[in-house]
């Protein structure tokens, strides 16, 4: 039986990019996701500026703000795991 688990267990980001107030990522088997920056508290009271500092980090299985010291894993984006 598969899973949501065995489902996104690989996902890895390719580019990841920012769109208004939303963070975009695309991921290495051609999926596209995105998801409101405001969901995550750091990232809500980040400016459009540093929202747009993101980098892809752990061979592609994070995304990193530096000067916001905030790491969101793929895998928990994925599955909806949200830090409000």
């Amino acid at each position: 039986m598969s899973t949501l688990a065995d489902s996104i267990g690989g996902a890895r980001a390719v580019r990841a990019w920012i769109d208004g107030r939303k963070v975009r990522v695309e991921l290495e088997d051609g999926r596209e996701i995105a998801f409101p920056a405001d969901k995550y508290r750091r990232l809500r009271h980040a400016s459009d500026e540093q929202l747009r500092e993101v980098r892809i980090e752990a061979r592609g299985q994070a995304l990193r703000w530096e000067t916001l010291d905030e790491d969101l894993s793929i895998n928990g984006v994925l599955a909806g795991r949200w830090l409000l």
